[in-house]
């Protein structure tokens, strides 16, 4: 009788380990699972019986179709209303050093990554992510490029003292010649009670690990990974 009966019963997914062929279904699995969790290319291979260039190849190639499909849900600059009080605040999305790209070097971080703006609402709701550039870009740089507001307009909007200059609710910094006035000190302590809720919402956005630990794939693919979790984020959270 063949096979012999001792013979172990080995999952399908388990046989072949340099097949090259994971079938659609399983390649958006796939591809959400490296995206959600940042895996390491070579162990999504080992799980899924597969070679690594075949990850590499379902991740490429479907990262970009689901920032496509999912396009109409990401906001954009022109989505905000210019009549709503925002909370504003810049993080670093970190990645590899590359040597020929030294403007990934962020000073205040002391690392290298991509810069993006966070707009949330009063109460912390996620309502815009921008366009990311270069780490060595200032956040007042950042947002004045995105687009987001016009300068009559940022006044409604509350940040951090990185912003100032740009006519947003600031906390008032320490002038060199005295300390904060006792109102002064209050009014740091009211601006940013409110301003917790834009670094918990970054938190949130970040617990797509790939956004918050080393991307490693060829850096011309984050921009482009960036805008699909984008737009994973709020067709999740719609």
């Amino acid at each position: 009788m063949w096979p012999p009966e001792s013979t172990p019963c080995v999952p399908k997914t388990a046989c072949a380990p340099g097949r090259r062929v994971l079938g659609l279904y399983t390649a958006v699995v796939v591809t959400l699972t490296y995206l959600r969790r940042n895996r390491v290319q070579v162990e999504l291979a080992e799980s899924y019986g597969v070679s690594q260039s075949t990850i590499s190849r379902a991740v490429t190639a479907l990262t970009g179709l689901i920032s496509a499909v999912l396009a109409d849900w990401v906001p954009t600059a022109e989505d905000l209303d210019e009549d709503t009080q925002y909370i504003v605040d810049g993080t670093l999305l970190p990645c590899w050093s590359w040597a020929d790209r030294p403007t990934l070097f962020s000073g205040k971080h002391k690392t290298t990554g991509m810069n993006v703006q966070v707009a949330t609402t009063l109460s912390g709701r996620l309502v815009w992510v921008s366009d990311p550039i270069d780490g060595h870009r200032h956040d007042t740089h950042c947002l004045r490029v995105s687009g987001a507001l016009s300068d009559d307009q940022t006044i409604a909007w509350i940040a951090d003292k990185g912003y100032v200059g740009l006519n947003t609710l600031t906390p008032i910094k320490k002038p060199v010649c005295r300390d904060l006035l006792d109102w002064e000190k209050e009014f740091n302590s009211a601006i940013n009670r409110i301003r917790y809720v834009v670094e918990r919402a970054i938190a949130n956005f970040k617990t797509w690990r790939i956004l918050h630990t080393d991307y490693r794939r060829p850096i011309h693919t984050f921009p482009e990974t960036i805008t699909a979790i984008i737009a994973l984020y709020f067709y999740t959270t719609a």
